[in-house]
């Protein structure tokens, strides 16, 4: 089975975000990972070549850093990766980078496409779904499960108050969200050997034009201290009644 993974790079989501003078995200002294939504799909991916047979090529749009991302991937498992590369890539909306990843995916032949429902940065959650419908193939969107069954995919999905399960033919796409596999930790002997396998790199087919254009960011602001309602149970209840109702209007 021939498996094509949309990986991203992000900030490590445990790091403290912080804006430079023009109000972008500072990148400076950051530590640059492989996205974890990501990360689910490469896994899963790699399980299903290695119960199946067959290759997995990772895609990412990104400048010469993203090799990084890349390179996580294939100590995993993977055996090729693509690098389509794009100096401006932070700055490029959804459909801009839908559209250079379809492009690439495209000639590639893919019986399966996967990656993150979204990404652990912007949390778009558009990338996946504008794939799938540029290359015309269905989409199993947020799933926690892929099996290979009967030549197509049996997939869970989650949705509102509940799981939905579901079964595509191939080719399909499969946007991964949390559960849908355990990423393993790379072995040095893994990590070395992904650093001697050749990332291609080409230019990215990225359109003319930006439908969305970020005018400014800001930080969330501090967290505030709360406030402890002393007195017994049921006085204590009716005081937090108050408050909830009189000063944060929430009631």
């Amino acid at each position: 089975m021939n498996i094509v993974v949309c990986v991203k790079q992000v900030i490590d989501t445990e790091a403290v975000i912080e804006l430079d003078g023009e109000g972008a995200v500072s990148l400076e002294g950051q530590t640059l990972v492989i996205d974890p939504y990501s990360e689910f799909a490469v896994e899963r991916a790699v399980q299903i070549t290695e119960e199946q047979g067959g290759t997995v090529t990772l895609v990412c749009l990104g400048d010469a850093g993203c090799a990084s991302a890349l390179r996580h991937g294939l100590a995993m498992g993977a055996s090729e990766a693509v690098l389509l590369e794009d100096d401006g890539w932070l700055a490029r909306d959804a459909a801009e980078v839908a559209a250079a990843l379809a492009e690439a995916i495209r000639p590639l032949g893919a019986d399966l496409i996967m990656g993150g429902w979204k990404s652990g940065d912007t949390a778009a959650a558009q990338v996946m779904g504008r794939v799938a419908t540029l290359l015309d193939l269905p989409l199993a969107n947020m799933a926690t499960s892929c099996e290979v069954v009967d030549g197509g995919i049996r997939v869970l999905c989650e949705v509102d108050d509940g799981v939905e399960a579901s079964d595509l033919p191939l080719p399909a796409v499969v946007a991964a969200q949390q559960g849908l596999a355990e990423p393993r930790y790379p072995s040095v002997r893994d990590v070395m050997g992904a650093r001697r396998k050749k990332i291609d790199t080409r230019p990215a087919a990225v359109p003319d034009g930006s439908g969305v254009v970020v005018l400014s960011r800001e930080l969330k602001p501090a967290r505030t201290g709360g406030r402890i309602v002393e007195g017994a149970p049921a006085e204590a209840v009716a005081e937090t009644v108050r408050l909830l109702a009189e000063e944060a209007k929430v009631l």
